[in-house]
C-alpha cells in the first residue's frame, strides 16, 4: 500500500510539512506554481534550499502581500471574542518553526472566526471539495482544542496566529499536496514537542502550549533537552487529522524522501522528514497507537504498482427508507470514512421491494462506519465480509492545455495504464467556454 512515514523527531510546523511533501514530487517548481494557483488572497509560495547539520532540504517561504508575516504569538494564537485585546506584543518566540522574522514595521491584527475561515476556503480557494473538507477539519481540531484551553464554546473562538493568511496557506498547501500524492496510509512517529517555557504577551506558558497539548491528547509525544516549542498548533492539527497511526517506522520499501527545514538552528537538524513508499504484508512495526488491523502486501516487490490489500464490505437490507433518507445515509457513510457506498434493488420477505446498502471500507474505519450505518439507516443488523483487493498504483500529473492546467489521475499496473481528468477542472473549462465535457477532454487529450 502506498504510504507516508512522517518523522517528527524535531516536531512539526505547517511550513516544514509543506516543504517535506514538496520534495516528494519530481518537478517541485511546477508544484509550487500549483500552490500559488490555489488562491489564498495575497499569498505567494516560494521555496528555497536549506541545509541543517549538513543535510540538504527545502524551506518554504509564505509571502503575504510580498513579505513574510510576523509570527506574533505562535502559542497564544486564539482569543475569546469577549476578551479585551492588547496589541503591544513583546515576547521571545523560541519555536522559529513557522515564521520568525525581525520587522520594524507594524502589522494590523485581525482575529479570524471559524466563519471567516470557512468563507475563505469555500469561496476563494481553487481546490477540490475533498481538500476543502480537509482544511476545514484541521481548523475544527484547532478550534476544539482552543475551546478547551480557554474554557469557552467553539462558536466564540476567534483565531489570531492560525487565522493569518500564511497559516491558512500552510494548512491549504499540506492538504493539497497530500491529496495530490494519492497515498492510502499515513504513519507518524512520536512527536517531539520541545521543553521549557515560552514567554508571550499574556505571561509565561509551558511547552507544549495548552492548545498543542489538547490537540495531541492520546497521541505519543515526548520532550527532551531541546528548549523551545517544536510543535506548533498548525503542525499538530495537520498530523492528527491525516495520521492513520502513530509509532515507529514500519517495514517499508522507501521510494522518495523529503526534508522540510525550519528556520532556527539547533544541535539537531531542525527538519521534518517524510518517506514515501510501500508497506509490506505482515508488517509489524510494534508499539503503534491506533494502528489499523489490516495488513498490506505487494504483489511483486519489484513492481509495486501491482499490489493487493484487504478491504471490508459491510451490507444491510432495508425496506422502510425513502430515497431521500438513503441518499442522506450514503453521504454520512462517506463522512465516516467509507471508501465507496452503493445500493442494489432487492426483494425481501413477502416479496416486499427493498434496498441493499453496501459499504466498502478499511478495517481501521469499520467502527465509525458501523456507527453511522446504524444511526442513519433503519437496519437492525449488518453483515461483514473481508475481501482481497487488487489495486493499481495511483499518481497525479498536470496537463497544460490552451485553457489552463488540468489535473489528471494516472493509474497503472498489471500491464495497463488509465488516465482520469479531475472533474472539477474539466467542468470549470466547459462552463467558462460553453463546451461539453467530451469536447474539453478531447482538447486535453490532444495536449498530451
Amino acid at each position: 500500500m502506498k504510504s507516508l512515514y512522517i518523522d517528527c523527531s524535531m516536531g512539526a510546523a505547517g511550513d516544514m510539512l509543506t516543504a517535506a511533501l514538496l520534495e516528494l514530487f519530481p518537478d517541485k517548481e511546477k508544484i509550487v506554481d500549483e500552490l500559488n494557483a490555489i488562491g489564498v488572497p495575497g499569498v505567494r509560495f516560494e521555496m528555497e534550499k536549506s541545509v541543517k547539520c549538513g543535510i540538504a532540504g527545502t524551506h518554504m517561504r509564505v509571502l503575504v502581500d510580498g513579505e513574510e508575516e510576523v509570527s506574533e504569538d505562535v502559542h497564544d494564537h486564539v482569543h475569546h471574542h469577549d476578551h479585551e485585546h492588547h496589541h503591544e506584543h513583546s515576547h521571545e518566540d523560541t519555536s522559529d518553526h513557522e515564521h520568525h522574522h525581525d520587522h520594524d514595521h507594524s502589522h494590523s491584527h485581525h482575529h479570524t472566526s471559524m466563519h471567516d475561515i470557512e468563507h475563505i476556503v469555500n469561496d476563494h480557494l481553487k481546490v477540490s471539495a475533498g481538500v476543502k473538507k480537509d482544511i476545514i477539519a484541521v481548523y475544527n481540531i484547532i478550534a476544539e482544542a482552543e475551546s478547551l484551553a480557554h474554557d469557552c464554546p467553539v462558536t466564540e473562538i476567534h483565531f489570531h496566529e492560525v487565522g493569518n493568511k500564511d497559516a491558512i496557506a500552510d494548512i491549504s498547501a499540506v492538504c493539497y499536496l497530500i491529496d495530490r500524492l494519492f497515498v492510502e496510509n499515513i504513519i507518524v512517529s512520536p512527536i517531539h514537542v520541545g521543553s521549557g517555557q515560552v514567554k508571550c504577551a499574556h505571561g509565561i506558558l509551558p511547552v507544549p502550549a495548552p492548545a498543542v497539548s489538547y490537540i495531541l491528547q492520546d497521541i505519543p509525544i515526548y520532550g527532551g533537552s531541546i528548549r523551545g516549542e517544536l510543535c506548533t498548533p498548525t503542525g499538530a492539527a495537520l498530523l492528527k487529522h491525516f495520521a492513520v497511526s502513530f509509532g515507529s517506522m514500519p517495514t517499508m520499501k522507501v521510494r522518495k524522501i523529503g526534508y522540510g527545514m525550519g528556520k532556527k538552528d539547533f544541535e539537531a537538524a531542525n527538519c521534518v522528514r517524510i518517506m514515501l513508499g510501500e508497506i509490506y504484508e505482515n508488517e509489524t512495526a510494534g508499539n503503534q497507537t491506533n494502528r489499523p488491523k489490516n495488513t498490506y502486501t505487494l504483489k511483486n516487490p519489484e513492481t509495486p504498482e501491482s499490489s493487493t490489500d484487504y478491504i471490508l464490505q459491510l451490507s444491510c437490507n432495508v425496506d422502510d427508507m425513502t430515497g431521500e433518507e438513503i441518499g442522506f445515509c450514503m453521504d454520512r457513510l462517506f463522512e465516516a470514512g467509507a471508501r465507496d457506498v452503493y445500493t442494489e434493488s432487492i426483494y425481501m420477505k413477502k416479496n416486499r421491494p427493498g434496498t441493499m446498502i453496501n459499504v466498502i471500507c478499511a478495517e481501521s474505519e469499520k467502527d465509525e462506519v458501523i456507527k453511522a450505518l446504524f444511526k442513519h439507516s433503519t437496519t437492525i443488523g449488518i453483515r461483514e465480509e473481508k475481501m482481497n483487493r487488487y489495486i493499481l498504483d495511483r499518481n497525479a500529473e498536470t496537463v497544460e492545455t490552451p485553457y489552463g492546467p488540468v489535473r489528471c489521475k494516472v493509474s497503472s499496473g498489471y500491464g495497463v495504464e488509465r488516465r482520469k481528468y479531475e472533474y472539477d477542472d474539466i467542468t470549470k473549462i466547459a462552463k467558462e467556454k460553453g463546451m461539453s465535457i467530451r469536447e474539453v477532454e478531447h482538447i486535453v487529450n490532444n495536449s498530451l
